[in-house]
């Protein structure tokens, strides 16, 4: 399945972008390095990904985050992630990633905080 990319602003300054089907190696999956760049060109310092319709991700796809998260950071800003489950959580857990990355349950707890 393709990932497919939908944004919506929550209230000033944070974005949520939801992601739906496979996080993976490919141009798909590319555009999250151009989005994120993007965003904070436009001032939203504060960047949600709901990855509640995730199904798949690999290493390239975790690798896409990384860059995401370094750029935030560089910005002054905060990523967070939410509506992770599964095989999903689970990549993010196993390679210890999930210490870096801030997780939430659903879209409104990581707005909130």
């Amino acid at each position: 399945m393709l990932l497919e990319i939908q944004q919506h602003e929550v209230k000033p300054g944070v974005m949520v972008v939801k992601l739906t089907g496979s996080v993976m190696r490919g141009p798909e999956s590319q555009q999250l390095e151009v989005l994120v760049p993007a965003l904070l060109a436009q001032g939203y310092r504060t960047i949600v990904f709901d990855l509640s319709e995730v199904k798949r991700i690999d290493s390239t796809g975790i690798g896409r985050f990384i860059f995401s998260l370094n750029a935030v950071d560089q910005a002054g800003g905060q990523m967070r992630m939410a509506g992770a489950t599964g095989y999903v959580r689970d990549c993010f857990r196993v390679t210890r990633l999930d210490t870096v990355f801030q997780f939430s349950p659903t879209i409104e707890q990581a707005c909130a905080e």
